[in-house]
């Protein structure tokens, strides 16, 4: 199971855009896809039909240890997808967090238990997204603790590279202190204008930055893209024929062709392999 954080403290980069259309273009190509919402605005719940302000239950619920994620989970109009949503109260439980033991790590919980969660049949999730709130707060920390790949949605627009640092940063503080097998696995740019030099060369500044880390995969700007939030429905069902369906499908199938498999034999100590078995169940060849 490959559990991956959608991460960008800056609002309107595509973050959500980029988690749910991307969550909705994996299992269009045969995945089995867990979208959490760990943003209080509850906007990815929103745009894919939930009322979000008549919620049963949510991840409040399961910040509040009274629920596991499977207990949660809704259907979405894409088969193979589900949604665990959130409302704007998951922001007073996040000023809660700062009172709890092991604040930092209660998510992770939650979604190790995904691992061993039956869907339907005998089928397992294969991709958990999380879509983060743009801070770097307790539940991104919850997020960055939790999952073993961080994707950095970017816009290419002004200033674009603002803040990475403090981003990157941040990820590394979690891998040092929480999750040793954390890693910024891809920056994707988003909101690509072809007809303005400053779209090319924000791009190139991030491929020379940043290498092989940046998805050859681009977003670019699309009306039907800016639209679609409103139908209720993803790109692919919205504009099935459009440009952001066709970007988001090649960026799902670059996201598979990475396939996040982790070789105990890749770590040069016994000291981080029994670091990476006790993360990923002790195994010794573990698909994320």
């Amino acid at each position: 199971m490959r559990t991956i954080a959608l991460i960008n403290q800056k609002g309107g980069v595509g973050k959500t855009t980029t988690a749910v259309n991307l969550s909705a273009c994996l299992a269009s190509l045969g995945k089995r896809v867990v979208l959490i919402d760990l943003d209080p605005q509850g906007n990815s719940s929103s745009w894919l039909g939930i009322d979000i302000n008549h919620l049963n239950k949510s991840m409040v619920n399961v910040f509040q240890d009274e629920l596991p994620i499977s207990e949660i989970l809704h259907d979405t109009c894409v088969k193979d997808m589900w949604i665990a949503p959130s409302n704007v109260t998951l922001a007073s439980v996040e000023r809660t967090l700062a009172n709890k033991l092991e604040n930092d790590t209660i998510l992770k919980k939650s979604i190790d238990l995904l691992k061993d969660h039956y869907l339907y049949g005998n089928c397992r999730s294969e991709y958990v997204i999380l879509d983060c709130p743009p801070s770097l707060g307790l539940l991104t920390v919850n997020a960055l603790s939790a999952v073993r790949e961080v994707f950095i949605p970017l816009e290419t627009k002004v200033m674009a590279l603002n803040g990475l640092v403090t981003l990157i940063n941040t990820v590394n503080l979690v891998k040092d202190t929480l999750n040793p097998l954390l890693e910024v696995t891809g920056i994707i740019a988003c909101m690509f204008d072809k007809r303005t030099n400053l779209s090319n060369k924000v791009v190139e500044t991030i491929k020379d930055k940043f290498h092989d880390k940046l998805f050859k995969s681009i977003i670019r700007e699309n009306t039907q893209l800016a639209e679609c939030p409103i139908s209720g429905q993803p790109i692919t069902l919205y504009a099935p024929e459009s440009r952001g369906t066709q970007d988001y499908m090649d960026l799902a199938r670059e996201v598979i062709s990475s396939t996040g498999e982790i070789h105990l034999s890749n770590y040069t100590t016994e000291g981080e392999r029994e670091v990476a078995r006790h993360y990923h169940d002790g195994e010794d060849c573990i698909n994320t």
